[in-house]
């Protein structure tokens, strides 16, 4: 299977926004969406609302992209693209069904050329999921560490926002890693694939769901960035970085702990600080990285909402961006 093949399935999973109907989810309590407020507060209510003390431990299933004769897979790939919601009813993640959401700031402290929350100066509130791929969440375990984010372009937990919240996505490395820590990773928009047994063992799983996600949009290999760039912006053309990398500082690994959702336990009493580095450009074939800031969670919560509510929307590919 191609690298592009790999990273469509991945991109496509990493958001965690397909809605499946099937047994276990029927079982469960779903709540109904209501008309969405597009305002930090009432979002991280919501996420915070049906918080769990157990970690839930979900797989994934083949069985979950089909509902009797209806392809779910491929008409979900087209809603992930268009749809801006944030929050939405009940629905199943189909490869990173364990989650934690945090809360902090986005903060680009460094001159750049970029646009948008980009530029230098650029404060927001975000809400983020870290998560991992497939099934597994464990320590030992083979695991594909993804984050989803989403910037709100305001520091007022109480603003009505005006425009829809500008989200992006990285991973560590689509095949998964024997890293011990979620923060010794570093995630990027456009991850190597290491061809590991986890990722092989899920070969079927994985072609029909790249096959739906292609068919609804092109160059899955890379998630571009321009909902950031073009965040707040009223010119038509800005320049945005290519390639984005977040990776925690050092020193802040909490050792010990086998579930990576727990790793972010203790933000509450002491912020979990990722670095942002951008590129645009290689030399010698390697990314020339610029670090330009800060994200800083400082709230954590597994919950119902969290794995099961909470949308972030994928950018549609486009050909007309100004890199440099």
């Amino acid at each position: 299977m191609s690298k592009v093949v790999l990273l469509g399935l991945f991109f496509f999973l990493i958001g965690c926004n397909s809605e499946v109907s099937n047994k276990l989810a029927q079982k469960r309590e779903m709540k109904k969406s209501t008309p969405t407020i597009k305002q930090y507060k009432a979002i991280w209510s919501e996420i915070e609302s049906d918080s769990l003390s157990v970690l839930p431990q979900e797989s994934i299933s083949y069985s979950k992209l089909f509902d009797s004769s209806v392809d779910l897979i491929s008409k979900n790939a087209k809603r992930t693209l268009n749809s801006q919601e944030d929050i939405l009813e009940s629905f199943d993640k189909l490869a990173h069904p364990n989650g934690v959401c945090l809360s902090g700031l986005w903060n680009i402290d460094t001159p750049n050329i970029y646009g948008g929350y980009f530029k230098e100066g650029s404060k927001s509130l975000l809400i983020a999921r870290a998560s991992t791929a497939m099934s597994e969440t464990k320590r030992g375990e083979t695991r594909a560490f993804g984050m989803a984010v989403k910037l709100f372009g305001t520091l007022d937990t109480k603003k009505i926002l005006t425009e829809p919240t500008a989200n992006f996505f990285v991973i560590d490395d689509l095949g998964g890693t024997d890293a011990q820590y979620f923060t010794d990773v570093a995630l990027t928009n456009e991850p190597d694939v290491s061809f590991t047994w986890t990722l092989l063992g899920s070969l079927f799983y994985g072609l029909k769901v790249t096959s739906a996600f292609n068919d609804a949009d092109k160059n899955s290999g890379i998630r571009q960035l321009y909902e950031i760039s073009s965040l707040g912006e009223n010119k038509a053309k800005v320049i945005t970085p290519k390639w984005i990398k977040i990776q925690a500082k050092e020193d802040q690994t909490a050792f010990g702990v086998d579930d990576f959702r727990d790793e972010f336990k203790s933000v509450a009493r002491k912020n979990l600080i990722f670095e942002i580095s951008v590129a645009s450009k290689k030399i010698d074939n390697k990314k020339v990285w610029q670090k330009i800031g800060t994200i800083s969670f400082d709230k954590s919560v597994v919950s119902t909402t969290c794995d099961h509510r909470l949308h972030f929307h994928h950018p549609i590919w486009r050909d007309d961006l100004v890199y440099e």
